[in-house]
């Protein structure tokens, strides 16, 4: 193992005494472990609550010119009208995130894409929450027909602007602080790094 290799994050469970459900809706959850965890005197048992989250995946579209697919979208929580990749919630079970990331691409944007790699996947809040963000690059675009497109557009996806941004410009939003969504940001920082070498150090996306 190279020097290199060794940051390499691995999963791993302290052990749970009991857990409690605090609450529980059709998406999200909060729960709290009792965690057995190193102490001043040897093992003591804390305290941890836990947001419950499916995950989601992220569609960074790149087209033949070099330029990333935004939408913009309403999001209650933060009060922001925020510039994003098309994205969801893996809320179908059993469905590879790939899948679920080209139906995103499809239903909110109108676009199929001949090619998938992953681009980069990770953990948004790892501190209390379960959610995992799988970001895919989409390259190879067909655009789809609006009366091929099944899928009806209600609440905060009926009015997203579409916008086709340079690499490059979303990038400077990124790191000028004009960009906040993560997944967003995260996806295209690698995408930018993944285009050095022409994407070939890039995973196919299988699924």
């Amino acid at each position: 193992m190279s020097d290199f290799d060794r940051f390499t994050d691995v999963a791993d469970s302290w052990p749970v005494e009991r857990t409690e459900t605090r609450y529980q809706s059709g998406i999200v959850g909060m729960v709290t472990d009792w965690v057995r965890m190193p102490g001043l005197d040897g093992e003591e048992t804390v305290a941890r609550d836990r947001l419950t989250h499916p995950g989601a995946v992220a569609a960074l579209a790149l087209d033949g010119a070099g330029r990333v697919l935004l939408l913009r979208q309403y999001r209650h929580a933060v009060r922001h009208r925020l510039w994003e990749l098309p994205a969801g919630v893996r809320d179908v079970d059993g469905e590879a995130p790939v899948r679920t990331a080209q139906r995103e691409l499809l239903e909110e944007a109108g676009y199929r894409a001949a090619t998938w790699h992953e681009l980069v996947d990770f953990f948004p809040s790892a501190g209390f929450s379960t959610e995992r963000i799988h970001v895919f690059l989409a390259r190879g675009l067909t655009r789809v027909p609006e009366e091929e497109v099944d899928f009806v557009r209600i609440h905060e996806e009926a009015d997203m602007p579409v916008e086709w941004v340079p690499l490059d410009d979303a990038v400077a939003a990124v790191l000028e602080g004009r960009l906040h969504n993560a997944a967003t940001a995260i996806g295209v920082l690698a995408a930018h790094a993944a285009a050095r070498d022409g994407f070939a150090s890039l995973r196919p996306a299988l699924g």
